[in-house]
């Protein structure tokens, strides 16, 4: 690629990923729930800080209709871990999301469940479709793995 394309180019990117996200978007796709996501979910599963180290799961929640951040959402988070399986208690959780709609958890290292690496998601709070994922890592030895939500 000639230098001048590269850097109109890399400059038209920079632009774009500065505008808020309402000028880069008028709208979204919904996120669909995923097959699987909302096995062992538990309703009102408590707001918690962190739930042990080494892994994070982290993410975004978007409104659809305008690609808005959302504030002050809850999402479930749960997984099988070095504690235990999905049922074990010290593995769920609920965080809420900050003004810019990006959330975090820390958790004890996620551990294969039926094979795979994965992660268990779920907004639920009500004002949106409720949503459930199911990400899967590549290896088990990842220590983070992102979900990001659009909401509709």
């Amino acid at each position: 690629m000639p230098r001048r394309h590269f850097l109109v180019t890399a400059s038209a990117a920079a632009v774009a990923l500065s505008l808020p996200a309402t000028a880069r978007a008028a709208s979204l796709a919904p996120t669909s729930s995923m097959r699987g996501g909302a096995n062992n979910y538990r309703p009102g599963a408590p707001l918690v800080e962190r739930l042990g180290s080494g892994f994070t799961v982290h993410g975004k929640v978007l409104r659809a209709a305008d690609g808005r951040p959302l504030e002050g959402r809850r999402i479930q988070i749960w997984a099988a871990t070095t504690l235990g399986g999905e049922r074990e208690p010290r593995n769920h959780g609920s965080v809420l999301t900050r003004a810019d709609g990006s959330f975090a958890l820390e958790m004890e290292q996620i551990v294969p469940n039926f094979g795979q690496p994965h992660a268990h998601l779920a907004y639920d709070d009500g004002e949106f479709e409720t949503v459930f994922l199911r990400p899967v890592m590549p290896s088990p030895r990842d220590t983070s793995v992102r979900a990001d939500f659009v909401l509709a």
